[in-house]
């Protein structure tokens, strides 16, 4: 069954992953390009990126016609000293996405936006293994059970207070990369208290198979992001130590349809599972790297039409 499915995109199409980095473009500069590119949904991207400032930012949203689809946690999930942080963002996300303009709820779609995707990030030892599973560190027990502990706490504030969705996204570069950390994940993390947030490019840059792990959790998707990854630049930076982000300054994230991903088998699966709802677009890059945004999402977005979205 082909259920309605509305294509959002994500500031780190502009390179917007650290709030620190000094060469980001302003916030409303990509609500313009956004809106000048055909979407009506984008992610607030990461905490402190877009202002905290529910009128500022509802009116900027609704002067252009754009609605956020998903917030964002982004930072270290294992550290239990940085729990009372972690709360303190999902509180201040939650308050701002759950009253500015809301996205509409499509056939399909089993959870309401605005989502709360949930990603670790923050340790070098795991930046500099991305993609590498032979060679990543893995959480010991103690470690493991305290990164379970803050998703909860994060996931249940979310969904208690303000009935935010959590999903929790594997992300290359993190504790939650590869496939036996996602599937403990799925086996610690309740149902009822959070889902998944599947992402393409970050399956297939950590060695898994996008269609087989869309449908082995199929269950548990509640969101999901695309990438695409040019072959050549990849197999040049699994040669190098790099961390993740300096990969796709290299462009090993690529548009869409111009990678090694298999959109028109993802197409068949989201029809036979009867997917609805919204799919985030994310091409990283260096920021300092804009020319080529609008070009690049036009050509993403044409492919995923032709392709059946």
């Amino acid at each position: 069954m082909r259920n309605p499915i509305i294509i959002a995109t994500a500031p780190c199409c502009w390179g917007v992953d650290d709030v620190k980095n000094p060469h980001l473009p302003h916030w409303e500069k990509v609500l313009d390009e956004a809106r000048a590119a055909g979407f009506g949904g984008l992610e607030l991207g990461p905490y402190g990126y877009l202002p905290l400032d529910m009128g500022l930012v509802s009116e900027a949203l609704n002067k252009r016609g754009v609605k956020i689809v998903a917030g964002t946690i982004f930072d270290d999930l294992v550290s239990l000293a940085n729990r009372e942080s972690l709360l303190r963002q999902t509180d201040e996300i939650c308050a701002l996405i759950t009253n500015l303009p809301k996205p509409e709820t499509l056939p399909g779609q089993r959870f309401e936006a605005p989502y709360l995707t949930v990603m670790d990030w923050g340790h070098d030892e795991r930046d500099y293994a991305a993609g590498h599973s032979d060679r990543a560190l893995r959480l010991d027990a103690e470690a493991w059970a305290g990164m379970i502990d803050n998703i909860r706490a994060i996931a249940q504030l979310a969904r208690d207070k303000y009935g935010v969705r959590a999903a929790i996204h594997p992300h290359a570069g993190g504790y939650i990369e590869f496939a036996d950390e996602l599937a403990r994940i799925v086996e610690d993390i309740p149902a009822d208290l959070a889902g998944l947030c599947l992402d393409t490019g970050h399956m297939d840059y950590s060695g898994m198979d996008p269609v087989a792990t869309l449908r082995r959790y199929w269950d548990r998707v509640d969101y999901i992001h695309f990438k695409d990854i040019d072959d050549a630049v990849y197999g040049q930076v699994m040669r190098e130590r790099i961390r993740f982000f300096d990969a796709c300054a290299k462009g090993v994230m690529c548009p869409i349809g111009r990678g090694r991903i298999d959109y028109p088998a993802i197409r068949a699966l989201l029809t036979e599972l009867g997917y609805g709802g919204y799919i985030t677009i994310e091409q990283e890059r260096d920021p300092r790297n804009t020319s080529s945004i609008l070009e690049d999402l036009a050509a993403s977005r044409s492919f995923l039409a032709r392709a059946g979205f």
